[in-house]
Parts: structure tokens; sequence; C-alpha cells
């Protein structure tokens, strides 16, 4: 069996592994009472927010590869879309999601110099957003994290936006160069040739964010609609349980705050991570005994149905051979 079988057939023992585990340690005597009084549409809800998602992240992405003077279309972003999931719930740490997206959009004729850029610049904007967000969470949302003041939250959330500003500053005005030079200096060469390949790209990622400030922020507002779309899948569950006295301001804001650290987690796509947070964030939100199914339904609708999307495309237009190259690597 070739490391492609191997690594679906991984990723599938373990989303089962997960899912079963989520439903059986948080069903109760009140499951059943409670998913009797569950709406069918609010799945097909749940459904349009999300494909309303991917058109806004399609159409940023074809808006910043016209910044770059380049051209794709509506079905080679998708493709890079879907490709992205698919291979990011493939690899540790979601770091098969960049490789996708250089692939497709290689294959749609863009650079792989600007290819490079354009993915920077798409997760540089999506973790801006969420960033930007994290204050107004836990200015309103007191106790988010159990063990953990809001207020040692808002100095973390502050220091990182600081940090991203200050490398913003000193990549657009070169006084990152002397920094990279001390850092890399006792690197082996293979090492250092990488590192300093990453921080070109990054500079150039900078360098497109400030050439067009106005497309960009058009930009920036299409990242944060196609995160809060993705993110509505859940409101849209609950209102099939009959949850509408909920403070919406609240669950929106922990999907956002869980969302970011999914950025952080080293298991393929956030695996366990996204159940597990989601069950200690929405506990007393959800109607008894359905917290773990309503996870597990938002991580079919959110991430494993765009997987399979992703892995009909990526086979479509690469091939397996192609993948277990990739994944060999």
């Amino acid at each position: 069996m070739n490391k492609f079988y191997k690594r679906f057939l991984a990723l599938i023992l373990l989303v089962l592994i997960i899912s079963g585990v989520v439903i059986y340690t948080t069903v109760d005597i009140n499951t059943l009472q409670n998913l009797n009084r569950f709406k069918p549409w609010s799945i097909i809800l749940a459904v349009m927010a999300v494909s309303l998602g991917l058109f806004f992240d399609g159409s940023r992405l074809m808006h910043m590869v016209k910044i770059s003077n380049e051209k794709i279309t509506l079905y080679q972003a998708v493709q890079v879309i879907f490709g992205n999931y698919f291979l990011a719930l493939l690899t540790p740490g979601a770091t098969g999601g960049a490789v996708a997206q250089l692939m497709f959009l290689r294959h749609a004729g863009v650079p792989t110099g600007k290819a490079t850029v354009l993915v920077i610049v798409r997760t540089l904007l999506s973790i801006l957003f969420l960033v930007l967000c994290m204050p107004l969470i836990f200015l309103h949302d007191q106790g988010i994290l159990p063990g953990v003041s809001n207020e040692t939250l808002m100095v973390i959330t502050l220091t990182a936006f600081a940090v991203i500003l200050a490398i913003v500053v000193g990549a657009r005005r070169g006084y990152l160069d002397y920094v990279m030079v001390r850092l890399t200096r006792r690197m082996c060469a293979s090492r250092r040739r990488k590192a300093f390949a990453f921080f070109r790209d990054t500079k150039s990622a900078v360098n497109l964010l400030s050439r067009s400030p106005r497309q960009m922020l058009l930009v920036f507002l299409e990242s944060g609609l196609n995160l809060l779309c993705i993110y509505a899948i859940v409101p849209c569950l609950l209102l099939g349980l009959g949850v509408t006295d909920a403070d919406w301001y609240t669950v929106m804001g922990r999907m956002i705050f869980l969302n970011m650290l999914l950025y952080f987690t080293p298991t393929p796509g956030g695996s366990g991570v996204a159940e597990g947070g989601f069950v200690l964030l929405f506990s007393d939100t959800v109607p008894a005994g359905t917290v773990g199914i309503v996870a597990v339904c938002w991580r079919l609708i959110a991430e494993y149905i765009p997987f399979l999307v992703g892995l009909y495309y990526t086979l479509t237009v690469f091939g397996r051979d192609f993948l277990n190259r990739q994944l060999n690597k």
C-alpha cells in the first residue's frame, strides 16, 4: 500500500475514533429528547453558510492574483481553495495546505515566486483578522479559557499584534535584514538558504500588501467575511436544535477564539483539538447531551466535506503519483 493510501486511511481512522470518543463521552439521558427537536433545515442553512464563506475565499484569492498582475479563473480559484482543505488535513499542523495552494496556483499559470507570496498573504490576512477580533471577544466574554484570565489573553493578543506590526514595518523598511543575518549566521548552509528564501517571500508579501492599499482593504474584508460565514455553521446548527436565546456574540467570539488556536495545533487539520476545544467552550450553550454531536457535525460540514471535494480536484488535476511524490518529501 503506497503512502497516500496509508495517510488517507489513517486520517479516516483518526476522524472516526475522535468523533466516536467525543460523542460517546458527551451523550447523556437528555440526548434523544433534544435531538427530537432538531430541524433538518438548519443543515441546509449551515451548508449555505460554508458555501458563502468559500465564495468569499475564492473571490479574495482572485483579487490578490489580480493585484500581483496575474490572472486565474473562478474555477481555478475553487481548485486552490479545496486543494488547501485536502492536503491540510493529511499533514501535521496543516502544513500541506500551503503546498496544495502552490501546486494549484502554479498549475493555473501563476509563477512560483508570486504563488508563494500569495499563499503567505492569504494566511497573514486571515490571522490578522482573527487577532484584531480578539480584544472585542475578551472584553465581552469573561473566563473564555478556564485557568487563564482574560487580562493575560489580552496581553498575549496585543503582543502578537505588536510583533506582526513590527515585522511588517521592519520588512518594509529593511530593518529586519540585519536581524536575519544575525539569527542565521550559525545555521548550516542549506537551512540558511531556506530561511532567507522564506524571509524574501515574506518581504515580497509585505510589499504586495502595501502596494495597493484600497484593493488590499477589500481583500481583508473578504477574508473576514470568509471566516465569519464558515464560523456561522455553529449558530445554524444551534438554531436547528431550538436554541434561540443564546448570546450569539459570545458564540461567534468563541468560534473565532477556537479557530485562532487551530492555526497553531500540531495535529492534521486540528483533529482532536478542534472537537475537544468545542466541547470545552460550548458545553454550557448547546442543549444537554448534544455538544459532541454538534462538534462532529461542525467539523463534517466545515472541514471533511471540503476535504473530499479537494481530494477529487487533486486526483483529477495531478493524479496519485504526483501526490505520492509530494507526501514522500
